[in-house]
Formats: C-alpha cells, structure tokens, sequence
C-alpha cells in the first residue's frame, strides 16, 4: 500500500514516505486539513532536502507528540457485534440492556465526543483511569482524520479508556465513562494513504502486568458493521470542524469482565501499516 506518515514532534513535522524522511516547518493544521492530502504531501516534499533515517528516527523518539492540534476527537460506539454484546451485559442490571441492542440495528449510529485536545495522550504518554470507577478497560480503535470537508485523509491509533462500571450502572452516565483527563491516546503517526485502508487490516491489543500478558487479541477492521464514510456522514450533519476532527470507530477487543486496568499496566495498540501505540495506565487522583 503506497502510504506516508506524518510524526508530530516538538520542533516540525517528520514525513515518512517508504525509506525516504523529510522534515515540515508548517503548522500541523495547514498540513493535515486538506482535500487529497496523500497528492498534497507528495507536492509539498518534491523539492525538499531528504533527511538521514538516522537523524528522522532520534528526533522521533525524542520529541514525539500526539499527531492533534486543536480538533476534537469524537467517538463511535457498538459498530461491532462484540461491543454490543459487551454493553448489553455491563447495563443489564440497571435495565439499559436493550439500548445497545437497538442502536447496534438502527439506521443513526452512536456518535459521542470522546475528547479535546488537552485530555488526549501520545505514544508512550500516560492515560488515566478514574478512582470512582471499579471496571476500566482500554478499547482500541482504528481512528479517522477527517478534514473540514468531511473527507477521511488519514488514519492514526486511539485508545478510547472506558470505566465500564460507571457506563454500566446507568447509560446516561456515559460521558463521565468515556470523559475526564487523560481519557485518550492516539499516536503514533498520522497515516496518509494514496487509497482507502484495507479491509483486512488488523487490530491488535495487549495488556501487560509487571511484564506478563493479560490480555492479546486480534480483529479485521472488516468486521465493523458499519462504514467509515458512513459514521462520518452523521457525525457532520450536525458539526462542522474549521480544523477537521478524529473520529474513533469502535472496538470489538473486550477483555473478559473478570478484567480492570490497574496503575503502570502496559496497553499496547498495533495497526496494521500505522504501527503501535503505548501507554502506561495510571489513576487520576
């Protein structure tokens, strides 16, 4: 797949095109919100100085930010069968077991904001989980950037930290679930791809303890029930985004529900043809 990938560092913007590393002085909106973005980079880089992989990957692991300046992230819920299932066990006690149900079958799907720019976390950056909640589970999804004009120019990883326990006891209590500080993670780059990601892309999550695998799964992004476009769409029916948005497209990775994170667990999030973000798990006192 031919693909670019931008790293937000503190100093620029590092573009990755196959081996080949170049650096952009411009602001990260000016680059990212921009119709045909994969042709626009390539135009952008044509007549610049390459870089040395060497000097690209040090400034990389030194100075890596969360590839997000001033958009929202918003979120999708239940577009895997798994994830409905999922929340419909969570909620069953407090009688919102069928919610989950109906939206996983209607025609308007779940959208909710998730985060603003300050409440998100980079690759190897700390998330939280909150000490009112006894049931907290990381939820990895593939992550759309989409620019003003509602067209989808990128793909990054999101880690969309959920108390499970506090969404479960009643479904009205979802932005305090799904909203607080340190509430996601996206990283490590911005994929830029000259056509749409695969289908058979995987997902992939692990969960380590002081050192020992708690969780490891894997799933296709093709087993999402609904389209990307199509969760777009709603979303900018009603919102419009002067520097586009992230919209995190749902999860069908759940851990048992014997499972809750604990401080300095180890979440690891790899995406086919992006790569892999990290976070440390601590709670928010």
């Amino acid at each position: 797949m031919n693909c670019i990938r931008l790293y937000k560092t503190a100093d620029n913007i590092i573009v990755q095109q196959n081996e080949k590393y170049y650096t952009l002085s411009a602001g990260w909106n000016e680059v990212v919100n921009r119709k045909g973005l994969y042709a626009a980079i390539l135009k952008d880089v044509k007549d610049k100085e390459q870089i040395d992989k060497h000097t690209a990957e040090q400034a990389i692991a030194n100075g890596l930010q969360a590839p997000i300046s001033t958009q929202e992230v918003w979120a999708a819920g239940v577009t895997y069968y798994r994830s409905r299932t999922a929340r419909m066990e969570e909620s069953e006690d407090a009688g919102g077991a069928t919610f989950y149900d109906k939206v996983y079958e209607a025609e308007r799907p779940e959208l909710f904001f998730k985060a603003t720019p300050h409440r998100v976390s980079g690759h190897r950056q700390v998330v939280y989980i909150r000490s009112d909640s006894k049931w907290d589970v990381p939820e990895p999804e593939l992550t759309l950037f989409v620019t003003t004009h509602g067209t989808i120019e990128g793909y990054t990883i999101g880690n969309d930290m959920s108390s499970r326990s506090i969404e479960g006891e009643n479904p009205l209590y979802l932005p305090q679930a799904k909203v607080y500080e340190k509430c996601a993670g996206l990283g490590p780059c911005l994929l830029v791809p000259e056509s749409t990601i695969p289908p058979e892309t995987l997902i992939r999550m692990s969960i380590f303890r002081d050192g020992v695998i708690q969780y490891n799964d894997q799933i296709a992004i093709s087993q999402m029930k609904r389209g990307h476009q199509e969760l777009v769409d709603f979303l900018y029916r009603g919102c419009a985004f002067p520097d586009g948005c992230y919209l995190m497209t749902g999860t069908c990775l759940v851990p048992d529900n014997s499972f809750t994170l604990q401080d300095n667990d180890r979440v690891e999030i790899s995406i086919d043809h992006i790569g892999t973000l990290i976070n440390e798990v601590q709670t928010l006192r």
